[in-house]
């Protein structure tokens, strides 16, 4: 019996696809459970996409979780490993609920973590898969990214004590200049700092265009290594040609207390949210005992199904 292609719909292609890609580069599949104690996920909830969690109690009497998401528990498993880099990818289910949709459903989700010993060659290698995996989805994509380091290093140097740092992280993330504005009158920061914030909040530019802008921006020595690992970071990207279509965006923000470094979002045209994220999260490690740092990406793919649906519709608009 010859098998086609075609009779799989596109989160099924992708997934055959990404797995060939990560495969391709050195990545090793990992499999997990599809349950966890639910403790693993009430202790970080703040990483969870979704914080609802579906439970159920085990017939040893504990109480357990359908696994809302496949980092921690690949964090939580693997071993203390300083001499080599574990380079690994997952194709799983996970349950959760999802924005505008009732109930929990079962998602396809596919990604890789790169966790031990990071530098700049293996961020750039992760945003390089990131921008691959996005391009065998669709030709029509960006990825934006962003730093934590250079955001909190700009609001330590404004003086805005780490406490008060998630209220007006959330102002960056929505792009609301006025609500920054008011939070900066309203906690005494200096108009200079209260500029410099809105300015990379509202700063969206191919990278390579955005950090001489930014430069001029930088003050202290978490801004400076961060604008610094931004730098090589596009440099290497530039090297292997996979600078295109890479945006720099400070409005991509994460939970401090997770993510420390480059963190990044996907977008495909036709899906109104990203259908990627990823980003550094050597704070979760360090959270969990293990050592090292990480970094790593998901890739969405129960968002296919809207793409699908799109192209339907155009097809019978036609």
């Amino acid at each position: 019996m010859n098998f086609s292609i075609d009779v799989l719909k596109n989160d099924e292609k992708a997934l055959y696809a990404l797995r060939q890609l990560y495969q391709d580069h050195g990545y090793t599949r990992y499999k997990v459970s599809k349950f966890e104690e639910y403790d693993l996920y009430a202790g970080n909830k703040s990483f969870l996409i979704s914080e609802n969690i579906l439970t159920f109690t085990d017939t040893n009497g504990k109480l357990m979780a359908l696994k809302p998401d496949v980092t921690l528990s690949i964090v939580k498993n693997i071993r203390n490993n300083d001499a080599n880099a574990h380079k690994l990818y997952y194709n799983e289910t996970v349950y959760r609920t999802s924005a505008g949709e009732d109930g929990f459903r079962e998602i396809m989700q596919t990604g890789l973590e790169y966790i031990g010993s990071i530098d700049d060659t293996a961020i750039a290698e992760v945003l390089m898969l990131a921008q691959k995996s996005l391009a065998l989805i669709s030709d029509d994509y960006i990825l934006d990214v962003s730093h934590m380091g250079f955001l909190t290093g700009l609001l330590e140097s404004a003086g805005i004590e780490a406490e008060y740092a998630t209220e007006l992280l959330g102002y960056v993330g929505t792009k609301n200049l006025s609500a920054i504005r008011a939070y900066c009158a309203s906690h005494g920061v200096a108009k200079e700092d209260e500029d410099a914030i809105c300015e990379i909040t509202a700063l969206y530019e191919p990278l390579a265009d955005a950090l001489p802008r930014v430069e001029k921006l930088v003050r202290g020595e978490k801004m400076r290594l961060s604008y610094e690992q931004l730098c090589t970071v596009l440099k290497q990207m530039q090297a292997k040609g996979a600078e295109g279509r890479l945006y720099l965006d400070f409005s991509i923000v994460n939970d401090m207390s997770y993510y420390n470094g480059i963190i990044f979002q996907g977008f495909i045209n036709g899906i109104p949210e990203g259908i990627l994220s990823g980003g550094r999260y050597d704070r979760l490690l360090a959270r969990m005992g293990k050592r090292g740092g990480a970094i790593g990406f998901a890739v969405y793919l129960n968002l296919l199904e809207r793409l699908e649906i799109a192209k339907e519709a155009d097809k019978e608009d036609a």
